[in-house]
Formats: C-alpha cells, sequence, structure tokens
C-alpha cells in the first residue's frame, strides 16, 4: 500500500493534471468542433491549406522565441523561489521586454520575406499576401507568450487554464462564419484575430499578478535577459526540431500526394492529440516548476517522475485504447467520410502517443536539471529519426507511413532518453510503474492488432471491451494510488464510477 506522503504527491499530480487537462480538453473539444465544421466547408485541400500557414508561423515564432517560452518559465519559477520582490520584478520586466523585441523581428522577417515563405510551401508566390497579414499574428503571439510563462511560472494554474479555454472559444466563434462567408481566403483572417484575442485574454489575466514597480537599470536587464537566453537557446534548438521535423514533413507529404495528402496527415495529428493532449498540457504547465523545484535532488527528482508517469499512465491508457477502437468512427464524426485515409495514419499514431506518454516525464529531467547541451542532442537525434522514417514510410507504405513513422519516433525516444537520464540522474522506474508500463505496451500493441487485423464491426466490438477492461484496471489502481476520497472528488458527478470506487475502496500495490 502507498504510505500516506505517497498518496499525497499522486493525489497533487493527479490535481494539477485534472485542472489543466481539464481546461485542455475542453479546449480541444472546442478546437475538434471547429475543426470539423472547417472540414464540411474547405476538405481535406482546406485542412491542407491551413496547416502549411500554421507550419510556416510556428517555424519562424520558433526560431526568434529563442527557447523563452520555457527558459522564461524556469526563470520566474527562480525568482519567485527567492521571495525577493526585486529579483521577480526584474525577472517579469526581461521577459516582457524580451517577448515584445522577439515579436516584432519575427514579424518583420515573415512580412519581407512573404514571398519566398510562399513558394516553400506551396512552390509558387500566390500566398505572399496571406503570408505577409499573417506577420502580424507573430507580434501578438509573442507578447501572449510572455504573459503566460508569467501565469506558469507564478503557478497561477487557474488563470492559465482560463486562458486556454478563451482562446479557443473564441477561436472557434470566429473562424466558422468567416469561412462560411468567404472560404479558403478566409483562413489567414480568422487565424490572426483568433491570436488578437489570445492576447487580450493573457494580457487580462497577467495583469492581475501583482508585481512591484521597481526602476530597473540596464546591467541587470543584460543579466536577466542572458541568463534567460543561455538556456533558451537549447531550449529553443529543442523546439526548432519539432517544429522544424512537421514542417519538412507537412511538405514533403505535399510534394509527394497533394495538399489533400497533407490534409490527411494534419487530421490525424491532430486527433491523436485530442485526448492525450491535456495529458502533455499538465506536464507542460504545472508538472515542470515542481520538477524544477527538486532537480538538484536525484532521489526526490526520480520519485517526482515516477509519480507523475504513474498518473499519467493510468489517466492516458483507457482514452487511448478508445481511440484505436473507434479510430475511422471518430475521423468520421470529427471531420468526414473523406479523411478515411487519416483514420489509418491515426491508427498508427495513437499507439505512439502511448509511448510519448511514457518517454515525456524522463525528457523533463534533462530540462529541469538545466542540460541544454543534452536537450539539444536527443532533440535533435529523434527528429532526424522522425523525418527518415516519415520519408521512407511514404515512399515504401504510403500516407500511412506517416504514422508508423510517428511510432518509431517513439520507440526511439523512449529507450533514448531512459539511458540518457539513468546516466545524469540515477534514473530508475519504480516497480509499480515498471508493471503498468509493460500492461499499457502489451495493451497498446493489442488494440494495435485489432484494428489492423480484426474487420468491422468487430474491431471496433472487440477494442471497445479491451478499453473498458484496461479502463477498470486503471481507475482501480488510481484508487489505491490515492485512496478513495480524492478519486471521489474528481469522480463523483460520474454515477457509474462512483459507485465503482465505493465498490473496491483499495487495491493491493
Amino acid at each position: 500500500m502507498p504510505t500516506e506522503t505517497e498518496s499525497k504527491t499522486h493525489a497533487e499530480a493527479l490535481r494539477s493534471t485534472s485542472l489543466i487537462g481539464g481546461s485542455t480538453a475542453i479546449a480541444m473539444l472546442v478546437r475538434m468542433i471547429k475543426t470539423k465544421a472547417l472540414a464540411l466547408m474547405l476538405g481535406p485541400a482546406g485542412i491542407g491549406l491551413e496547416a502549411l500557414f500554421d507550419s510556416t508561423v510556428s517555424l519562424i515564432r520558433t526560431i526568434f522565441d529563442l527557447g523563452i517560452s520555457s527558459s522564461g518559465v524556469r526563470e520566474i519559477a527562480a525568482a519567485v523561489g527567492t521571495r525577493d520582490e526585486r529579483v521577480i520584478s526584474t525577472t517579469v520586466y526581461t521577459l516582457r521586454r524580451s517577448c515584445l523585441v522577439l515579436g516584432i523581428l519575427a514579424a518583420a522577417t515573415l512580412f519581407f520575406g512573404r514571398a519566398q515563405f510562399s513558394e516553400m510551401a506551396f512552390k509558387s508566390t500566390e500566398h505572399a499576401t496571406d503570408f505577409g497579414c499573417l506577420s502580424l499574428m507573430l507580434i501578438l503571439a509573442s507578447i501572449s507568450g510572455g504573459q503566460s510563462e508569467l501565469l506558469q511560472g507564478m503557478r497561477r494554474i487557474r488563470d492559465l487554464a482560463k486562458v486556454n479555454i478563451i482562446g479557443a472559444i473564441s477561436a472557434a466563434a470566429l473562424s466558422i462564419p468567416i469561412v462560411y462567408y468567404w472560404g479558403k481566403p478566409g483562413i489567414p483572417a480568422y487565424m490572426l484575430l483568433g491570436g488578437f484575442v489570445s492576447f487580450l485574454s493573457s494580457w487580462w489575466y497577467s495583469r492581475r499578478v501583482k508585481i512591484e514597480r521597481v526602476k530597473v537599470a540596464l546591467p541587470e536587464v543584460v543579466t536577466a535577459a542572458s541568463s534567460l537566453l543561455k538556456l533558451g537557446l537549447a531550449f529553443m534548438a529543442s523546439s526548432l526540431f519539432s517544429t522544424g521535423a512537421l514542417y519538412l514533413i507537412r511538405n514533403i507529404v505535399s510534394r509527394e500526394v497533394g495538399i489533400e495528402g497533407t490534409g490527411q496527415f494534419q487530421a490525424a495529428n491532430a486527433l491523436s492529440m485530442v485526448y492525450v493532449g491535456f495529458i502533455l498540457q499538465a506536464m507542460g504547465t504545472d508538472f515542470y516548476p515542481r520538477l524544477t523545484a527538486v532537480a538538484h535532488d536525484n532521489a526526490q527528482c526520480c520519485r517526482t517522475v515516477n509519480e507523475q508517469a504513474e498518473i499519467s499512465l493510468l489517466l492516458a491508457l483507457p482514452g487511448i485504447l478508445g481511440t484505436l477502437a473507434c479510430a475511422p468512427w471518430v475521423m468520421h464524426v470529427f471531420y468526414s467520410g473523406k479523411f478515411a485515409v487519416a483514420a489509418d495514419i491515426l491508427t498508427w499514431q495513437a499507439t505512439g502517443m502511448l509511448l510519448r506518454v511514457i518517454s515525456w516525464p524522463m525528457g523533463f529531467i534533462i530540462m529541469a536539471k538545466g542540460r541544454g547541451a543534452i536537450l539539444m542532442l536527443t532533440e535533435f537525434a529523434a527528429y532526424a529519426v522522425y523525418v527518415a522514417f516519415a520519408w521512407l514510410g511514404l515512399k515504401f507504405f504510403g500516407l500511412i507511413g506517416t504514422g508508423m513513422a510517428f511510432l518509431g519516433l517513439y520507440i526511439f525516444h523512449a529507450l533514448m532518453i531512459n539511458a540518457v537520464v539513468r546516466k545524469i540522474a540515477g534514473f530508475r522506474w519504480s516497480s509499480g510503474c515498471f508493471k503498468l508500463i509493460w500492461l499499457s505496451i502489451v495493451a497498446g500493441a493489442a488494440g494495435l492488432a485489432i484494428r489492423l487485423i480484426v474487420a468491422e464491426p468487430w474491431a471496433t466490438i472487440v477494442g471497445f471491451i479491451l478499453t473498458a477492461g484496461v479502463g477498470v484496471l486503471c481507475l482501480k489502481r488510481l484508487t489505491a494510488l490515492i485512496g478513495p476520497t480524492e478519486v471521489r472528488r474528481y469522480f463523483r458527478k460520474i454515477p457509474i464510477i462512483k459507485r465503482f470506487v465505493v465498490a473496491y475502496p483499495a487495491a493491493p500495490s
């Protein structure tokens, strides 16, 4: 049985995951409703067009962000730990000014290079004007990013959750009528307006954080900025590898299969994140600052990772199996019958997501310890493998090969990161977590095999039975880890789950 301290720490991991995860789940549901409407109005070609716009903007933002979106959170959290108002004020002042300057530089790059970026993405300058308009989005995104980093560093998790939800709802409310009246030419307009609303909501909540106004001398700003950028450049390189890999793969798909193929790939990529996304978001939002606080203590660091990984897997596994069981139906509901190929890609990507949930908590050890060089090397290796796998998969298996590549990426990533964190932090999986990982791998492999081998409707029926059985086991384990009281607190609004928790108050660890 878990000790009282272990139950409390597991409960804290569940609490933060539930809060951020809940808001992310709501936001993703709203986005998928929006995507469904856009898919019906625009078809695969329209979704592919938006994906290429988004890839280009994200790539430029990642380059000019210089990793501040990650190092800023770390620096603010560290400043708050000093309880020195001047240190906090200097860090926040530096972060805000840095985000503004970098946002302007990013926008100028896209605006003056709009013809070249259009040529790279579409093999023509047809969309140069669209990219020129989207350049303003980079300034808004950079400023709102800095404001969100302030909320995250201060652990204003509820405010951050509200910003997330407001951004998703406003994007849906703006995009659907714009595309209805303008069609594909309206895509840049709603992307820009959505960025503006996100900027307003993050500004509204960040202004509520009371920061003491102090006069900051230039040398202090330079010192604080150098601290931000020192680790930030490593984070930037890591994000650049991720964003750049997706950019390359979308462009490879676009050139080899056409823009409709890009839309199929994008649809699968987006849906694979629908359920797991809220867990990954919680890791980055609350788990990362918590892990940073104990990063100097290897034993505590490893214990924290094991607790987060166990909670994350218990929450993620039933949803991933459910996605595998219902992949064709999910794609039809959220997109349309024209996205049949995307359902096959989703099957492989959902299985890869299971390994992503396992490997991500380990990866945060490298970030929390500030090992920038190791972070860059591991991320470069992982995404180089992804692009290579995607190119080979597309060549030999068609679009489905891109989904296989995603699974291959996280098999490689999980093995590599485990070896790295063993060396730098003496990391070991706990007995309970190790058993859960193997259960998850076996269940995921079974779910994938059912979807690939069994014909419909039996594939869905058998997959659903597997999902229900594993879901019961996960709920029992969750109850044993944190106690029936905490489980009731989170699930009491669901009568079936409530009755189950009462019937099974605990399970042997």
